[in-house]
Protein backbone atom coordinates (compact mmCIF):
# COMPACT_ATOMS: atom_id res chain seq x y z
CA UNK A 1 0.00 0.00 0.00
CA UNK A 2 1.44 3.32 -0.87
CA UNK A 3 0.54 6.65 1.44
CA UNK A 4 -2.04 7.80 -1.02
CA UNK A 5 -3.76 4.61 -0.78
CA UNK A 6 -3.81 4.55 2.75
CA UNK A 7 -5.61 8.25 2.39
CA UNK A 8 -8.08 7.61 -0.86
CA UNK A 9 -9.49 4.38 1.10
CA UNK A 10 -11.36 6.77 3.53
CA UNK A 11 -13.32 8.36 0.37
CA UNK A 12 -15.91 6.79 -0.40
CA UNK A 13 -18.60 7.94 -2.91
CA UNK A 14 -21.75 8.91 -1.70
CA UNK A 15 -20.88 8.68 1.49
CA UNK A 16 -21.69 12.67 2.14
CA UNK A 17 -22.02 15.04 0.25
CA UNK A 18 -19.77 17.54 1.83
CA UNK A 19 -16.58 16.36 3.70
CA UNK A 20 -14.39 18.48 5.62
CA UNK A 21 -10.85 17.44 6.09
CA UNK A 22 -8.09 18.91 8.59
CA UNK A 23 -5.30 18.75 6.43
CA UNK A 24 -2.23 21.28 7.95
CA UNK A 25 0.46 19.66 5.45
CA UNK A 26 -1.51 19.86 1.98
CA UNK A 27 -1.71 16.04 1.73
CA UNK A 28 -4.84 16.30 -0.37
CA UNK A 29 -3.43 19.12 -2.66
CA UNK A 30 -0.25 16.68 -3.95
CA UNK A 31 -0.90 16.25 -7.64
CA UNK A 32 -1.32 12.44 -8.12
CA UNK A 33 -3.82 12.53 -5.01
CA UNK A 34 -5.65 15.29 -5.97
CA UNK A 35 -6.14 13.61 -9.25
CA UNK A 36 -6.91 10.49 -8.00
CA UNK A 37 -9.57 12.11 -5.78
CA UNK A 38 -11.08 13.59 -8.97
CA UNK A 39 -10.97 10.32 -10.66
CA UNK A 40 -13.07 9.00 -7.69
CA UNK A 41 -15.82 11.35 -8.32
CA UNK A 42 -14.83 14.25 -5.98
CA UNK A 43 -14.66 17.35 -6.25
CA UNK A 44 -11.84 19.86 -3.59
CA UNK A 45 -11.90 23.35 -2.21
CA UNK A 46 -9.59 24.83 -0.17
CA UNK A 47 -10.47 27.31 2.40
CA UNK A 48 -8.13 30.02 2.60
CA UNK A 49 -10.20 33.42 2.22
CA UNK A 50 -13.68 33.18 4.01
CA UNK A 51 -15.28 35.38 1.30
CA UNK A 52 -13.92 33.78 -1.62
CA UNK A 53 -14.51 30.37 -0.38
CA UNK A 54 -18.30 31.46 0.22
CA UNK A 55 -17.99 32.74 -3.03
CA UNK A 56 -17.08 29.56 -4.77
CA UNK A 57 -19.57 27.25 -2.04
CA UNK A 58 -22.36 29.23 -3.03
CA UNK A 59 -21.81 29.49 -6.79
CA UNK A 60 -20.59 25.90 -7.39
CA UNK A 61 -22.35 23.33 -5.02
CA UNK A 62 -24.88 24.55 -2.80
CA UNK A 63 -26.96 26.21 -5.35
CA UNK A 64 -26.61 22.32 -7.23
CA UNK A 65 -27.33 20.72 -4.17
CA UNK A 66 -30.29 23.54 -3.73
CA UNK A 67 -31.62 21.69 -6.94
CA UNK A 68 -31.42 18.00 -5.95
CA UNK A 69 -28.43 17.48 -7.26
CA UNK A 70 -25.32 15.95 -6.14
CA UNK A 71 -21.85 16.15 -6.10
CA UNK A 72 -18.94 14.92 -3.52
CA UNK A 73 -17.24 18.34 -2.26
CA UNK A 74 -14.23 17.99 -0.09
CA UNK A 75 -13.56 21.27 1.88
CA UNK A 76 -9.46 20.96 2.57
CA UNK A 77 -8.35 23.44 5.55
CA UNK A 78 -4.54 23.69 6.20
CA UNK A 79 -5.23 23.46 9.93
CA UNK A 80 -5.48 20.72 12.73
CA UNK A 81 -8.45 18.76 13.15
CA UNK A 82 -9.43 20.83 16.33
CA UNK A 83 -9.68 23.85 14.27
CA UNK A 84 -12.48 22.59 12.23
CA UNK A 85 -14.66 23.71 14.99
CA UNK A 86 -14.52 27.30 13.61
CA UNK A 87 -16.04 26.46 10.75
CA UNK A 88 -19.39 28.34 9.65
CA UNK A 89 -22.35 26.64 11.35
CA UNK A 90 -24.12 25.26 7.94
CA UNK A 91 -20.37 23.42 6.69
CA UNK A 92 -20.34 22.00 10.36
CA UNK A 93 -23.91 20.53 10.41
CA UNK A 94 -23.71 18.73 6.84
CA UNK A 95 -20.32 17.67 6.44
CA UNK A 96 -18.40 14.78 7.54
CA UNK A 97 -14.50 15.42 9.34
CA UNK A 98 -11.43 13.72 8.25
CA UNK A 99 -7.97 14.47 9.22
CA UNK A 100 -4.36 13.74 7.71
CA UNK A 101 -0.90 14.34 8.18
CA UNK A 102 2.73 13.95 7.91
CA UNK A 103 2.93 12.59 11.60
CA UNK A 104 0.40 9.99 11.18
CA UNK A 105 1.97 8.77 7.64
CA UNK A 106 5.62 8.53 9.14
CA UNK A 107 5.26 8.37 12.78
CA UNK A 108 8.78 7.28 13.20
CA UNK A 109 10.56 9.82 11.83
CA UNK A 110 10.94 13.93 13.08
CA UNK A 111 8.10 15.69 12.21
CA UNK A 112 9.89 19.37 11.56
CA UNK A 113 12.34 17.33 8.90
CA UNK A 114 9.84 16.06 7.29
CA UNK A 115 7.28 18.56 6.82
CA UNK A 116 9.95 20.50 4.59
CA UNK A 117 9.92 17.80 2.05
CA UNK A 118 8.52 18.53 -1.53
CA UNK A 119 5.68 16.27 -1.89
CA UNK A 120 7.36 14.45 -5.25
CA UNK A 121 9.67 12.78 -2.45
CA UNK A 122 7.04 11.24 -0.42
CA UNK A 123 6.76 8.03 -2.26
CA UNK A 124 10.61 7.21 -2.06
CA UNK A 125 10.39 8.14 1.90
CA UNK A 126 7.03 6.20 1.96
CA UNK A 127 8.87 3.13 0.30
CA UNK A 128 12.05 3.36 2.49
CA UNK A 129 10.03 3.54 5.91
CA UNK A 130 8.19 0.44 4.92
CA UNK A 131 11.43 -1.47 3.75
CA UNK A 132 13.94 -0.52 6.13
CA UNK A 133 11.23 0.51 9.54
CA UNK A 134 13.72 3.08 11.36
CA UNK A 135 13.18 3.00 14.95
CA UNK A 136 12.22 6.29 16.61
CA UNK A 137 14.19 8.72 14.95
CA UNK A 138 15.31 12.26 16.09
CA UNK A 139 16.00 15.20 13.74
CA UNK A 140 19.55 14.33 12.56
CA UNK A 141 18.26 10.79 12.19
CA UNK A 142 15.94 11.78 10.35
CA UNK A 143 17.78 13.83 8.19
CA UNK A 144 20.17 11.09 7.56
CA UNK A 145 17.71 8.90 6.28
CA UNK A 146 16.02 10.77 4.04
CA UNK A 147 19.40 11.75 2.28
CA UNK A 148 20.74 8.24 2.06
CA UNK A 149 17.30 6.38 1.24
CA UNK A 150 15.62 9.68 -0.32
CA UNK A 151 18.57 11.18 -2.13
CA UNK A 152 20.93 8.44 -2.78
CA UNK A 153 23.52 10.64 -0.49
CA UNK A 154 25.58 8.94 2.19
CA UNK A 155 28.13 11.79 3.67
CA UNK A 156 30.06 9.76 5.56
CA UNK A 157 31.41 7.80 2.94
CA UNK A 158 32.19 11.47 0.75
CA UNK A 159 35.68 10.88 1.12
CA UNK A 160 37.31 12.42 -2.06
CA UNK A 161 36.98 15.14 -4.55
CA UNK A 162 35.06 12.67 -7.03
CA UNK A 163 33.11 11.81 -4.34
CA UNK A 164 31.70 15.16 -3.63
CA UNK A 165 31.52 16.44 -7.15
CA UNK A 166 29.62 13.43 -8.60
CA UNK A 167 27.26 13.49 -5.67
CA UNK A 168 27.05 17.37 -6.21
CA UNK A 169 26.51 17.05 -10.09
CA UNK A 170 23.87 14.27 -9.42
CA UNK A 171 21.59 16.99 -7.47
CA UNK A 172 22.37 19.96 -9.31
CA UNK A 173 22.23 18.93 -12.77
CA UNK A 174 18.85 17.19 -12.26
CA UNK A 175 17.28 19.72 -10.16
CA UNK A 176 17.00 17.89 -7.08
CA UNK A 177 15.03 20.26 -4.60
CA UNK A 178 16.52 19.32 -0.75
CA UNK A 179 15.30 21.93 2.47
CA UNK A 180 17.67 23.92 3.63
CA UNK A 181 18.26 21.90 6.77
CA UNK A 182 19.05 18.32 4.49
CA UNK A 183 22.05 20.69 2.92
CA UNK A 184 23.24 21.94 6.31
CA UNK A 185 23.13 18.76 7.60
CA UNK A 186 25.26 17.19 4.57
CA UNK A 187 28.03 20.13 4.92
CA UNK A 188 27.76 19.55 9.05
CA UNK A 189 28.42 15.46 7.67
CA UNK A 190 31.10 16.26 5.31
CA UNK A 191 33.23 19.10 7.26
CA UNK A 192 33.58 16.56 10.17
CA UNK A 193 35.75 13.86 7.33
CA UNK A 194 38.38 16.95 7.35
CA UNK A 195 38.34 16.21 3.67
CA UNK A 196 36.96 19.35 2.40
CA UNK A 197 38.46 21.67 4.95
CA UNK A 198 39.60 24.01 1.68
CA UNK A 199 36.62 23.93 0.24
CA UNK A 200 33.96 26.49 0.09
CA UNK A 201 31.29 23.54 1.17
CA UNK A 202 28.23 26.54 2.79
CA UNK A 203 28.46 28.03 -1.15
CA UNK A 204 28.44 25.19 -3.63
CA UNK A 205 26.57 22.45 -1.48
CA UNK A 206 23.19 23.86 -1.15
CA UNK A 207 23.41 26.43 -4.24
CA UNK A 208 23.39 25.03 -8.05
CA UNK A 209 24.44 28.58 -9.48
CA UNK A 210 27.79 29.07 -7.07
CA UNK A 211 28.65 25.68 -7.91
CA UNK A 212 28.43 25.67 -11.67
CA UNK A 213 30.18 29.34 -11.32
CA UNK A 214 33.18 27.54 -9.35
CA UNK A 215 32.94 24.58 -12.11
CA UNK A 216 33.39 27.30 -14.40
CA UNK A 217 36.37 29.51 -12.66
CA UNK A 218 37.98 25.79 -12.85
CA UNK A 219 37.56 24.75 -16.50
CA UNK A 220 40.21 26.96 -17.75
CA UNK A 221 42.61 25.90 -14.88
CA UNK A 222 41.96 22.26 -15.62
CA UNK A 223 42.27 22.71 -19.11
CA UNK A 224 46.52 23.82 -18.76
CA UNK A 225 46.96 21.37 -16.08
CA UNK A 226 46.08 18.75 -18.98
CA UNK A 227 49.36 20.02 -20.60
CA UNK A 228 51.37 20.52 -17.64
CA UNK A 229 52.33 17.46 -16.12
CA UNK A 230 55.96 16.42 -14.02
CA UNK A 231 58.20 13.50 -14.58
CA UNK A 232 56.14 11.21 -13.31
CA UNK A 233 52.87 12.24 -15.08
CA UNK A 234 51.43 13.85 -12.43
CA UNK A 235 49.19 16.90 -12.73
CA UNK A 236 50.96 19.86 -11.27
CA UNK A 237 48.97 22.86 -9.63
CA UNK A 238 49.03 26.17 -11.57
CA UNK A 239 51.88 27.95 -11.55
CA UNK A 240 49.82 31.52 -11.39
CA UNK A 241 46.78 32.48 -9.81
CA UNK A 242 43.63 32.47 -11.85
CA UNK A 243 42.04 35.31 -9.29
CA UNK A 244 39.46 32.85 -8.26
CA UNK A 245 36.40 34.31 -6.35
CA UNK A 246 35.76 30.58 -4.89
CA UNK A 247 38.68 28.75 -2.48
CA UNK A 248 39.78 25.28 -2.86
CA UNK A 249 41.53 23.21 -4.86
CA UNK A 250 42.86 24.89 -8.18
CA UNK A 251 42.59 22.00 -10.17
CA UNK A 252 39.61 19.47 -10.03
CA UNK A 253 39.07 15.89 -11.19
CA UNK A 254 37.11 16.86 -14.23
CA UNK A 255 38.47 14.40 -16.21
CA UNK A 256 37.70 11.08 -14.34
CA UNK A 257 35.04 9.28 -15.72
CA UNK A 258 32.06 9.81 -13.14
CA UNK A 259 32.52 13.52 -13.53
CA UNK A 260 33.25 13.76 -17.45
CA UNK A 261 30.15 12.19 -18.48
CA UNK A 262 28.43 15.55 -16.70
CA UNK A 263 30.36 17.93 -18.64
CA UNK A 264 29.58 17.36 -22.08
CA UNK A 265 26.16 18.10 -21.22
CA UNK A 266 26.79 20.96 -18.68
CA UNK A 267 28.17 23.07 -21.33
CA UNK A 268 25.67 22.16 -24.17
CA UNK A 269 22.89 23.24 -21.89
CA UNK A 270 24.21 26.62 -20.75
CA UNK A 271 24.97 25.41 -16.95
CA UNK A 272 28.50 26.15 -18.37
CA UNK A 273 29.81 28.19 -20.97
CA UNK A 274 32.55 27.48 -23.32
CA UNK A 275 35.69 29.33 -23.35
CA UNK A 276 38.82 30.60 -26.24
CA UNK A 277 41.45 28.16 -25.73
CA UNK A 278 44.56 28.13 -27.90
CA UNK A 279 47.07 25.23 -26.26
CA UNK A 280 46.51 21.54 -26.42
CA UNK A 281 43.84 19.18 -25.31
CA UNK A 282 45.18 16.20 -27.47
CA UNK A 283 43.94 12.71 -26.76
CA UNK A 284 40.84 14.89 -24.35
CA UNK A 285 38.55 15.71 -27.43
CA UNK A 286 35.72 14.71 -25.15
CA UNK A 287 37.03 18.65 -23.79
CA UNK A 288 36.11 20.06 -26.82
CA UNK A 289 32.86 21.00 -26.04
CA UNK A 290 33.95 23.59 -23.75
CA UNK A 291 36.18 25.70 -25.84
CA UNK A 292 35.17 28.04 -28.52
CA UNK A 293 36.70 27.22 -31.89
CA UNK A 294 34.26 27.89 -34.47
CA UNK A 295 31.21 30.05 -33.98
CA UNK A 296 29.22 27.95 -36.79
CA UNK A 297 30.59 24.41 -35.96
CA UNK A 298 29.87 25.16 -32.28
CA UNK A 299 26.06 26.61 -32.95
CA UNK A 300 25.75 23.61 -35.08
CA UNK A 301 27.54 20.69 -32.85
CA UNK A 302 25.38 21.83 -29.59
CA UNK A 303 21.96 22.06 -31.58
CA UNK A 304 22.62 18.78 -32.97
CA UNK A 305 23.64 17.69 -29.42
CA UNK A 306 20.89 19.02 -27.43
CA UNK A 307 18.09 17.61 -30.16
CA UNK A 308 19.92 14.13 -29.35
CA UNK A 309 19.40 14.77 -25.66
CA UNK A 310 15.52 16.19 -26.15
CA UNK A 311 14.18 13.38 -28.83
CA UNK A 312 12.69 10.05 -27.51
CA UNK A 313 12.79 12.19 -24.17
CA UNK A 314 9.45 13.98 -23.87
CA UNK A 315 7.79 13.62 -21.05
CA UNK A 316 4.78 10.42 -20.56
CA UNK A 317 0.82 11.73 -20.27
CA UNK A 318 1.29 10.42 -16.73
CA UNK A 319 3.93 12.35 -15.55
CA UNK A 320 4.47 14.58 -12.71
CA UNK A 321 4.32 18.16 -13.65
CA UNK A 322 7.74 18.89 -12.63
CA UNK A 323 9.10 16.55 -15.18
CA UNK A 324 7.48 18.69 -18.23
CA UNK A 325 9.28 21.80 -16.29
CA UNK A 326 12.43 20.92 -16.76
CA UNK A 327 12.02 19.28 -19.83
CA UNK A 328 10.78 22.77 -21.25
CA UNK A 329 13.79 24.47 -19.75
CA UNK A 330 15.92 21.83 -22.20
CA UNK A 331 13.65 22.58 -25.15
CA UNK A 332 13.59 26.45 -24.69
CA UNK A 333 17.58 26.19 -24.50
CA UNK A 334 17.52 24.89 -27.78
CA UNK A 335 15.19 27.57 -29.06
CA UNK A 336 16.87 30.00 -28.08
CA UNK A 337 20.10 28.91 -30.60
CA UNK A 338 18.33 27.81 -33.57
CA UNK A 339 15.99 30.97 -33.36
CA UNK A 340 18.62 33.52 -32.71
CA UNK A 341 21.36 32.19 -34.51
CA UNK A 342 22.02 33.81 -38.79
CA UNK A 343 22.91 31.01 -40.10
CA UNK A 344 21.35 27.75 -38.52
CA UNK A 345 17.99 26.44 -40.15
CA UNK A 346 15.55 24.88 -38.05
CA UNK A 347 16.53 21.47 -37.89
CA UNK A 348 13.69 18.56 -39.15
CA UNK A 349 14.52 16.90 -35.94
CA UNK A 350 12.95 20.16 -33.73
CA UNK A 351 10.36 20.16 -36.37
CA UNK A 352 9.21 16.75 -35.78
CA UNK A 353 10.09 17.12 -32.01
CA UNK A 354 7.66 19.99 -31.68
CA UNK A 355 5.02 17.78 -33.09
CA UNK A 356 5.68 15.17 -30.45
CA UNK A 357 5.68 17.68 -27.98
CA UNK A 358 2.21 19.29 -28.86
CA UNK A 359 0.28 16.00 -28.97
CA UNK A 360 1.34 14.48 -25.23
CA UNK A 361 1.63 18.17 -23.42
CA UNK A 362 -2.43 18.72 -25.16
CA UNK A 363 -2.88 15.11 -23.48
CA UNK A 364 -1.40 15.32 -20.29
CA UNK A 365 -2.78 18.97 -19.33
CA UNK A 366 -6.50 17.68 -20.09
CA UNK A 367 -6.20 15.26 -17.02
CA UNK A 368 -3.03 17.15 -14.97
CA UNK A 369 -3.25 20.70 -14.99
CA UNK A 370 -6.52 21.32 -12.76
CA UNK A 371 -4.54 19.36 -10.04
CA UNK A 372 -1.77 21.31 -10.16
CA UNK A 373 -3.86 25.11 -8.83
CA UNK A 374 -4.07 24.35 -5.24
CA UNK A 375 -0.30 22.87 -4.97
CA UNK A 376 2.09 24.24 -2.34
CA UNK A 377 3.96 27.30 -3.13
CA UNK A 378 7.70 25.88 -1.64
CA UNK A 379 8.33 26.15 -5.37
CA UNK A 380 5.51 27.61 -7.77
CA UNK A 381 3.86 25.07 -9.83
CA UNK A 382 1.29 28.12 -11.60
CA UNK A 383 1.85 31.93 -11.76
CA UNK A 384 -0.45 32.57 -9.36
CA UNK A 385 1.54 30.89 -6.52
CA UNK A 386 4.27 33.59 -6.95
CA UNK A 387 3.18 36.13 -4.04
CA UNK A 388 2.36 33.33 -2.00
CA UNK A 389 6.69 32.25 -2.44
CA UNK A 390 7.20 35.78 -1.90
CA UNK A 391 4.82 35.71 1.62
CA UNK A 392 6.50 33.02 3.05
CA UNK A 393 10.05 34.55 1.84
CA UNK A 394 9.25 37.87 3.68
CA UNK A 395 8.24 36.07 7.19
CA UNK A 396 11.15 33.99 6.96
CA UNK A 397 13.60 36.04 6.02
CA UNK A 398 12.06 39.47 6.95
CA UNK A 399 12.89 41.29 3.33
CA UNK A 400 11.78 44.12 0.88
CA UNK A 401 10.87 42.12 -2.23
CA UNK A 402 10.53 43.80 -5.82
CA UNK A 403 8.74 41.42 -8.12
CA UNK A 404 9.07 42.74 -11.98
CA UNK A 405 6.69 41.12 -14.67
CA UNK A 406 7.75 40.93 -17.94
CA UNK A 407 5.04 40.80 -19.62
CA UNK A 408 4.77 38.31 -22.81
CA UNK A 409 8.16 37.02 -22.30
CA UNK A 410 8.88 33.12 -23.37
CA UNK A 411 10.96 30.86 -21.53
CA UNK A 412 13.72 30.81 -24.72
CA UNK A 413 13.56 34.43 -24.97
CA UNK A 414 14.16 34.34 -21.28
CA UNK A 415 17.44 32.89 -22.69
CA UNK A 416 18.95 35.96 -24.24
CA UNK A 417 17.57 38.25 -21.99
CA UNK A 418 19.51 36.48 -19.29
CA UNK A 419 22.73 36.41 -21.09
CA UNK A 420 22.81 40.33 -21.69
CA UNK A 421 22.12 40.72 -17.99
CA UNK A 422 25.43 38.38 -17.54
CA UNK A 423 27.50 40.32 -19.80
CA UNK A 424 26.35 43.46 -18.09
CA UNK A 425 27.75 42.59 -15.32
CA UNK A 426 31.34 43.43 -15.13
CA UNK A 427 31.60 42.69 -11.48
CA UNK A 428 30.34 39.36 -11.91
CA UNK A 429 28.17 40.41 -9.07
CA UNK A 430 24.81 38.95 -10.18
CA UNK A 431 23.55 35.55 -9.02
CA UNK A 432 20.51 34.04 -11.18
CA UNK A 433 19.03 31.52 -9.58
CA UNK A 434 15.82 29.63 -12.22
CA UNK A 435 12.62 28.21 -12.21
CA UNK A 436 9.78 27.35 -14.43
CA UNK A 437 5.90 28.09 -13.76
CA UNK A 438 3.00 27.50 -15.63
CA UNK A 439 0.81 30.29 -17.10
CA UNK A 440 -2.93 29.83 -16.83
CA UNK A 441 -5.12 28.97 -19.55
CA UNK A 442 -6.01 30.74 -21.51
CA UNK A 443 -2.32 32.25 -21.58
CA UNK A 444 -3.96 35.93 -21.74
CA UNK A 445 -2.70 38.90 -19.98
CA UNK A 446 -5.54 39.86 -18.30
CA UNK A 447 -5.75 36.04 -16.94
CA UNK A 448 -2.60 35.12 -16.30
CA UNK A 449 -0.58 38.29 -15.60
CA UNK A 450 -3.74 39.21 -12.93
CA UNK A 451 -3.42 35.88 -11.21
CA UNK A 452 0.32 36.90 -10.52
CA UNK A 453 -1.03 40.00 -8.60
CA UNK A 454 -4.14 38.61 -7.64
CA UNK A 455 -2.14 35.72 -5.91
CA UNK A 456 -5.57 33.19 -6.84
CA UNK A 457 -7.16 31.73 -9.63
CA UNK A 458 -8.90 33.50 -11.79
CA UNK A 459 -12.55 32.13 -10.71
CA UNK A 460 -11.96 34.76 -7.70
CA UNK A 461 -11.58 38.15 -9.91
CA UNK A 462 -14.23 37.86 -12.34
CA UNK A 463 -15.67 41.60 -12.49
CA UNK A 464 -11.57 42.59 -14.34
CA UNK A 465 -10.73 39.12 -16.17
CA UNK A 466 -11.36 40.71 -19.16
CA UNK A 467 -8.74 43.89 -18.75
CA UNK A 468 -6.00 44.45 -16.21
CA UNK A 469 -7.59 47.26 -14.66
CA UNK A 470 -8.19 45.58 -11.10
CA UNK A 471 -4.32 44.50 -10.55
CA UNK A 472 -3.51 47.06 -8.20
CA UNK A 473 -6.33 46.92 -5.99
CA UNK A 474 -5.52 42.94 -6.39
CA UNK A 475 -2.34 43.09 -5.46
CA UNK A 476 -2.97 45.16 -2.57
CA UNK A 477 -5.22 43.11 -1.15
CA UNK A 478 -2.96 40.19 -1.04
CA UNK A 479 -0.74 41.48 0.97
CA UNK A 480 -2.68 43.52 2.98
CA UNK A 481 -3.87 39.65 3.78
CA UNK A 482 -0.44 39.55 5.10
CA UNK A 483 -0.50 42.44 7.32
CA UNK A 484 1.51 44.72 5.27
CA UNK A 485 0.44 48.01 5.34
CA UNK A 486 -1.19 49.71 2.43
CA UNK A 487 1.53 52.69 2.65
CA UNK A 488 4.08 50.13 2.43
CA UNK A 489 3.06 48.74 -1.19
CA UNK A 490 3.63 50.08 -4.65
CA UNK A 491 2.30 49.07 -7.99
CA UNK A 492 3.40 50.42 -11.90
CA UNK A 493 2.45 49.08 -15.23
CA UNK A 494 3.99 50.45 -18.45
CA UNK A 495 7.39 50.11 -18.06
CA UNK A 496 10.05 49.39 -20.25
CA UNK A 497 11.80 52.84 -21.81
CA UNK A 498 13.08 55.80 -20.64
CA UNK A 499 15.28 56.19 -17.87
CA UNK A 500 14.62 52.89 -15.21
CA UNK A 501 15.28 55.10 -12.02
CA UNK A 502 12.91 57.90 -12.76
CA UNK A 503 10.55 55.76 -13.66
CA UNK A 504 10.38 54.09 -9.86
CA UNK A 505 12.41 56.05 -7.61
CA UNK A 506 8.96 58.05 -5.82
CA UNK A 507 7.87 54.58 -4.58
CA UNK A 508 11.31 52.91 -4.21
CA UNK A 509 11.82 53.60 -0.40
CA UNK A 510 8.93 54.03 1.41
CA UNK A 511 7.70 50.81 -0.12
CA UNK A 512 8.65 47.10 1.56
CA UNK A 513 6.24 45.39 -1.78
CA UNK A 514 6.47 46.71 -5.54
CA UNK A 515 5.00 45.41 -7.79
CA UNK A 516 6.53 46.33 -11.61
CA UNK A 517 5.32 45.10 -15.20
CA UNK A 518 7.66 46.01 -17.86
CA UNK A 519 5.70 45.56 -21.32
CA UNK A 520 8.09 46.48 -23.80
CA UNK A 521 8.51 42.64 -25.03
CA UNK A 522 5.06 42.45 -25.27
CA UNK A 523 4.63 46.18 -27.25
CA UNK A 524 7.54 44.01 -29.28
CA UNK A 525 5.70 40.82 -29.71
CA UNK A 526 2.71 42.56 -31.23
CA UNK A 527 4.38 44.51 -33.75
CA UNK A 528 6.85 41.54 -35.01
CA UNK A 529 7.01 40.65 -38.62
CA UNK A 530 10.10 38.93 -38.53
CA UNK A 531 9.35 35.72 -36.66
CA UNK A 532 11.24 33.86 -33.45
CA UNK A 533 14.42 35.81 -34.78
CA UNK A 534 13.11 39.12 -35.02
CA UNK A 535 12.03 38.52 -31.16
CA UNK A 536 15.24 37.21 -30.15
CA UNK A 537 17.15 40.12 -31.84
CA UNK A 538 14.92 43.28 -30.59
CA UNK A 539 14.90 41.88 -27.13
CA UNK A 540 18.76 41.63 -27.20
CA UNK A 541 18.63 45.57 -28.75
CA UNK A 542 16.33 46.48 -25.58
CA UNK A 543 18.38 44.74 -23.20
CA UNK A 544 21.39 46.09 -24.46
CA UNK A 545 19.93 49.52 -24.05
CA UNK A 546 20.16 49.13 -20.16
CA UNK A 547 16.84 49.86 -19.19
CA UNK A 548 16.30 46.51 -17.34
CA UNK A 549 20.14 46.17 -16.00
CA UNK A 550 20.28 49.55 -14.52
CA UNK A 551 16.37 49.04 -13.36
CA UNK A 552 17.74 45.29 -11.69
CA UNK A 553 20.34 47.36 -10.29
CA UNK A 554 18.62 49.93 -8.72
CA UNK A 555 16.35 48.02 -6.54
CA UNK A 556 19.16 45.49 -5.67
CA UNK A 557 20.76 48.86 -4.48
CA UNK A 558 17.84 49.72 -2.42
CA UNK A 559 18.18 46.14 -0.68
CA UNK A 560 15.17 44.81 -2.62
CA UNK A 561 15.28 40.95 -2.97
CA UNK A 562 14.52 40.74 -6.96
CA UNK A 563 12.38 38.47 -8.45
CA UNK A 564 11.45 38.18 -12.52
CA UNK A 565 9.08 36.38 -13.90
CA UNK A 566 6.47 36.33 -16.83
CA UNK A 567 2.94 35.73 -17.34
CA UNK A 568 2.71 34.14 -20.53
CA UNK A 569 5.34 33.31 -23.56
CA UNK A 570 4.55 33.88 -27.12
CA UNK A 571 5.27 31.49 -30.38
CA UNK A 572 6.06 31.85 -34.20
CA UNK A 573 3.00 31.19 -36.40
CA UNK A 574 1.90 31.81 -39.69
CA UNK A 575 -0.45 34.28 -40.26
CA UNK A 576 -4.09 33.18 -42.44
CA UNK A 577 -5.78 36.64 -43.26
CA UNK A 578 -7.21 39.27 -40.05
CA UNK A 579 -9.54 37.87 -37.50
CA UNK A 580 -12.44 39.90 -36.48
CA UNK A 581 -12.50 39.15 -32.68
Amino acid sequence: MTWRQSILNEFVQGVSKLTLVADPDGLLMEEKLALNLRDKGFELLEFQDPVQFRYAYEMNYRSIWDQGKSTDLVVILRVQDSELDNLPFDLLQSGRKLQFDLGSLFPDLSYPVIEKLNFQYLDELFTAQEKYKPKLLGDNGTRDFVLRHVFGIAGEIIQTPVDLLRSLLRCHYTGTQLPTDLWERLIEVLQQSGSFDNWPLSEIVPDAESFFAFLQERWPIFLSSLVRKDNNNRVQEAEVSFGLKYIGPEILPLGHHDILVYIDNLFVEGKLTPIKWSGSITGNDWARTGLKIDKNVDVSGRVNKLLATLIGKVPSTDCRYTEWLTFARKLAGLKQIVESCDSCPVPDGLKQLVVDIDDKFVDWLNHHYGSLINLPPMSPAMVHHVPRLLARTIEEKSVQIAMIVIDGLSLSQWGTMRHVLREQDEDDNLVIRESATFAWIPTLTSVSRQAIFAGSPPFYFPSSINSTTGEPKLWRKFWEGYGVSKREIAYQKGLGDGDAVQSIQDIVGPSKIIGLVVDKVDKIMHGMQLGAMGMHKLIDLWCRKGFLNDLIDYLLTNNYQVWLTSDHGNIESLGMGSPLE
